[in-house]
C-alpha cells in the first residue's frame, strides 16, 4: 500500500492560527497526512514531508534573514509553498514599487531608507500611515496628521536600518472598507471585506465575506499578473482599497504567511487542500 503524500503545515511558535485546525481537517479529507510544523524547530526533519505549505509564520519579521534561510534549506529537502524565490521578494514590502513600475495601481508610497528623512514633497498627503517594510499587522506602524510626528517615527525605523514606507490614509477604508481577494491554485477561491486596523471605535467594523466587483477582480488578476511565479503559487492574498477617484489600489499582496479567511466560504479549506495535493501528485 502507498503511503498518504506527507505534508507538513508550517507554523511558529505560539501562533494564534485559527485557520489550522480546518485546513488540517480538509487535508486529511484528501487523503493528505498533514501536520502543523514550527518553522524554526530544529528537530524537524523536512525531507520526510512531500511539501511544506508556509502558513502562520508570523514571528519572521524579527528575523526575516534567518527566515530566508530556512526556507533555502527546506526547498532544498521538500516542495515549498509558495517557493523560495516569492517569499524572497514579498517578505520585504518594496515589493510594492516593483509592481507600480510594471503598471500596478499601487496606493501612493514614499520610501525612506537609512541616512533618508522625510519632508513634505515627498509625502504631500494630509493624512499618513508610516510603516517598516518588513513588518505583519500594524506592528510599529503609526498614522497621523502630525508630519512632526511621521517625521520621527521614519526615523526610529531608520535609524534602526530599517526602510520606513508613508502611504496616504485612504478614506474608503472606514468606509467600504479592504477587499481582500484569496486565489487557490491559481483561481479566485472568495473575498472578504476587511474591518480597518487604524481607525478607531467609531470606524470599526467586523470582516465579513464580499462579493468582489468585477474591476477589483480585473485589478487583482493584474497584480498577479505581474509576479514571475504566478503559475507557482499555491494561494496569493491581494488586499485592494479604492482610491479617491474609486479606482482600486493595491495595499498588499500576501504570499508568504496571510489569513486566508477560511472560515468565510465554506469551501475554501477543501479547495486549498485539494491543490496541495495536487503538487504532492
Amino acid at each position: 500500500m502507498t503511503a498518504p503524500p506527507a505534508v507538513a503545515y508550517v507554523t511558529s511558535k505560539d501562533a494564534p492560527d485559527q485557520e489550522a485546525g480546518a485546513a488540517l481537517a480538509a487535508f486529511a479529507a484528501q487523503g493528505l497526512a498533514a501536520e502543523a510544523v514550527v518553522w524554526d524547530d530544529p528537530a524537524v526533519a523536512w525531507e520526510r514531508f512531500d511539501a511544506a505549505v508556509v502558513r502562520s509564520t508570523w514571528d519572521y519579521t524579527g528575523r526575516r534573514a534567518e527566515f530566508l534561510a530556512w526556507a533555502r534549506r527546506a526547498a532544498g529537502l521538500t516542495r515549498l509553498c509558495n517557493p523560495v524565490p516569492v517569499l524572497e521578494r514579498n517578505t520585504d514590502k518594496t515589493y510594492l514599487r516593483e509592481l507600480a513600475r510594471a503598471g500596478v495601481p499601487v496606493v501612493p508610497t514614499a520610501w525612506v531608507g537609512p541616512g533618508e528623512r522625510l519632508d513634505g514633497g515627498t509625502a504631500p498627503w494630509p493624512e499618513l500611515v508610516v510603516k517598516p517594510t518588513v513588518s505583519s499587522g500594524a506592528r510599529d506602524t503609526v498614522r497621523t496628521t502630525d508630519r512632526a510626528a511621521a517625521a520621527a517615527h521614519a526615523d526610529l525605523l531608520t535609524a534602526a536600518g530599517r526602510t520606513a514606507m508613508v502611504q496616504p490614509y485612504l478614506p474608503a477604508v472606514d468606509g467600504e472598507g479592504e477587499t481582500s481577494l484569496v486565489f487557490i491554485g491559481g483561481a479566485f477561491s472568495h473575498a472578504v471585506r476587511r474591518g480597518p486596523m487604524l481607525s478607531g471605535p467609531a470606524g470599526r467594523f467586523a470582516d465579513e465575506a464580499r462579493r468582489p466587483d468585477a474591476d477589483q477582480l480585473a485589478v487583482a488578476e493584474g497584480v498577479l499578473a505581474a509576479v514571475p511565479e504566478r503559475t507557482e503559487l499555491l494561494y496569493a492574498r491581494v488586499d485592494l482599497v479604492r482610491g479617491p477617484d474609486g479606482t482600486p489600489l493595491l495595499i498588499e499582496l500576501e504570499l508568504t504567511e496571510p489569513r486566508l479567511f477560511l472560515q468565510y466560504d465554506a469551501g475554501a479549506p477543501a479547495r486549498l487542500a485539494a491543490a496541495v495535493r495536487a503538487l504532492t501528485g
